[in-house]
């Protein structure tokens, strides 16, 4: 049993941990005690788009699980209204307490009730994870006090006072506000045990930083990069035409709140577009207000100038990039040629196209993706702007830990866009920087390398500025797992006005992805397995108005994109999803319009939701029957070969701890 030299050397470094018979006896009673746990609950969120106050809102309340918990507890115990103060409390302490206070109500009493549902729901979100678990998760001041409340009964009768005097101590001590801030944290921390962003983070939402920060901050999340993270970690790692992309859509939608607090000087942009475009008056580049946004006509007339000013040098960076990188068949894009700047037309494939307007004084008709000297020196104040930006580098150092293209959890697939298919179903082969093929895994685990190796300091000059230029590819790219289009449209958008032109063919995936077949070869080449598994992915807004159904394939296939941006509202109908798998199976949560969390709090309104059952289990699913569980029952073998190890002299026993 134990000739294999590599496995014995292994149980030596495990008895380091567990020194005596006594200590890996223990710790396999605690890990098989573990699996009979009910499973923790997973929450799949995408497409947040920088849209921060809805995302935090949805954590705050777990996707409604909080509201439901406070009804079975509660029922008709007290009142709804009651029951939305006590919601709302729970996910803005805070701010709640502070307009509670100014009510003129009698605080201790309050105090007093508040408190004791507080800890009844603590213990109720608790009660699926382990003492120690629950220990981890508690803030160090109230540690003690917590625990001693969630596992004594205030209606047990040798124990009743001794809950009371607790309470009493922290209104006396005037730690009451801290206590309950302390208690509703928790309460948010233990109601979702892994949070799984599927792409998206960044967009046009005002608040893709405050996101980052929650993020940054949270107890156990990961992602799968989307093609709008992809395009602000392709700017970080110095991109030009990644750069120009996220400066771009910032000012098409007037969002330069995310800029300016990664610290990105747009004043050299700004003095540019003034000395360029000072006499144009730039009507196709005006921005889009969004939800009661309003601008002055001098500040709406200086953002549609800068917005041309880098959206033609994005014509021209993303040209070079195409003509230095020949292999991936996208020299057809280099949009600035296919103008006739004498007669103000476009020529694409053959057919000419009148152009809306065609002012472009820093083209050279003879050489147009050619950058102008001032052009060539704002590019490089640009590109320093980003690189030295310590929040943002923070936040995509967040991205490179918690994600990568793909990821496997409980038999499920999640990605954020699609798989390159063929229009027969099958995998399809790109070639990369290697001249190597890859398809399904292989390429998104080998995206991913290349990712990575943009930023990492051992990777040859070569490697990193082709992952550089590669960022672009998976932007916009047709082959790309991200994006998976015909062309990205948008020069034809600004300065064409026939739509047909306009059309972006989506890939196989796309159009596939309804067939089960389809979806059971992918998720075979992925070795996704299980009886109950699924693709989750997101990307592609869901029109819930027209009444399409997130479920596809029968079942196999789960879309979550619901929009969470302001702008889908109007063509979904609904602003986001949420899909919750905990122990008793996989329900989705599609979220109404969030206006605001002041007006939340002030009213008491929550976000409306309503729940779809999507797949429920025949039993409760424990911690055994999750990825978690195979983890832990390989730690018991290996901790039983140690005893045995122990029992027969291989491995000696150190002396007994005191």
């Amino acid at each position: 049993m134990m000739n294999n030299e590599t496995q014995t050397q292994y149980l030596k470094l495990l008895s380091r941990s567990f020194p005596t018979i006594a200590d890996a006896s223990k710790e396999i009673i605690n890990l098989k005690a573990i699996l009979n746990l009910p499973k923790g609950t997973e929450h799949f969120l995408a497409d947040i788009h920088g849209e921060s106050e809805a995302f935090q809102h949805i954590l705050k309340n777990a996707s409604g699980n909080i509201k439901r918990k406070v009804n079975e507890l509660f029922g008709k115990s007290i009142s709804d209204a009651e029951k939305k103060e006590l919601c709302m409390l729970i996910y803005y302490p805070e701010k709640k307490l502070q307009l509670i206070k100014s009510s003129g109500c009698d605080i201790d009493n309050w105090y007093h009730v508040t408190i004791h549902q507080l800890v009844n729901v603590c213990k109720d979100v608790s009660s699926k994870y382990t003492r120690s678990k629950v220990r981890k998760n508690l803030p160090k001041d109230f540690s003690y006090i917590i625990e001693e409340l969630l596992h004594e009964r205030s209606d047990d009768y040798n124990k009743g006072a001794y809950v009371n005097v607790i309470v009493d101590t922290i209104i006396t001590t005037g730690r009451a506000d801290d206590f309950i801030i302390a208690l509703c944290n928790v309460i948010q921390r233990l109601a979702i045990d892994t949070l799984h962003i599927l792409g998206d983070i960044y967009d046009r939402g005002h608040g893709a930083h405050y996101v980052m920060d929650t993020l940054r901050d949270y107890h156990s999340w990961d992602i799968q990069w989307g093609n709008h993270d992809i395009l602000w970690m392709g700017a970080s790692a110095g991109n030009k035409a990644c750069i120009c992309n996220v400066l771009r859509l910032s000012l098409r939608y007037a969002n330069l709140d995310t800029l300016e607090e990664y610290g990105i000087n747009l004043v050299p942009l700004a003095t540019f577009a003034m000395e360029v475009y000072g006499d144009d008056p730039c009507v196709e580049f005006i921005p889009k207000l969004q939800g009661g946004e309003t601008m002055d006509e001098k500040t709406k007339l200086l953002t549609a100038r800068m917005h041309k000013a880098i959206s033609i040098l994005q014509f021209k960076e993303e040209a070079r990039i195409f003509n230095r990188r020949e292999e991936w068949q996208m020299t057809d894009r280099c949009m600035l040629n296919t103008i006739d700047y004498n007669r103000g037309v476009c020529i694409i494939d053959g057919n000419e196209y009148p152009m809306t307007s065609c002012s472009f004084p820093t083209v050279d008709a003879e050489n147009p993706n050619e950058l102008t000297a001032e052009e060539t020196i704002l590019m490089d104040k640009l590109q320093h702007s980003f690189a030295v930006s310590e929040r943002l580098r923070k936040h995509v150092n967040a991205l490179l830990s918690h994600g990568c293209m793909y990821a496997i959890y409980n038999s499920n697939l999640l990605f954020h866009a699609s798989i390159p298919l063929n229009e027969d179903g099958t995998l399809k082969e790109i070639t990369l920087n290697d001249d190597k093929k890859y398809s399904g895994r292989e390429l998104m685990h080998r995206i991913g390398m290349i990712i990575r190796s943009a930023f990492e300091q051992d990777a040859t000059e070569k490697e990193r500025e082709f992952a550089k230029d590669y960022f672009l590819y998976l932007w916009c790219g047709k082959d790309s797992p991200l994006f998976d289009k015909s062309k990205m449209a948008t020069f034809e958008r600004y300065f064409l006005t026939d739509k047909s032109i306009f059309v972006e063919e989506k890939g196989a995936y796309f159009r596939l992805r309804n067939d089960e077949e389809i979806c059971d070869k992918i998720l075979d080449a992925f070795g996704v397995e299980g009886e109950n598994r699924h693709i989750i992915n997101g990307h592609v807004p869901v029109h819930a108005s027209r009444g399409e159904n997130p479920i596809k394939a029968n079942g196999k296939l789960m879309v979550i994109d619901g929009g969470f941006s302001e702008p889908y509202h109007k063509e979904t109908g609904i602003a986001g999803y949420t899909l919750v798998y905990h122990s008793k199976g996989f329900e989705l949560v599609q979220h109404e319009p969030f206006t605001n969390a002041a007006e939340a709090i002030a009213t008491g309104s929550d976000i409306k939701s309503r729940t779809q059952i999507v797949e429920m289990s025949g039993r409760r699913l424990l911690v055994a029957d999750t990825d978690k569980g195979r983890e832990i029952r390989q730690q018991i073998e290996q901790l039983q070969l140690l005893l045995y190890a122990y029992r027969h002299g291989i491995i000696k026993e150190k002396e007994k701890r005191d």
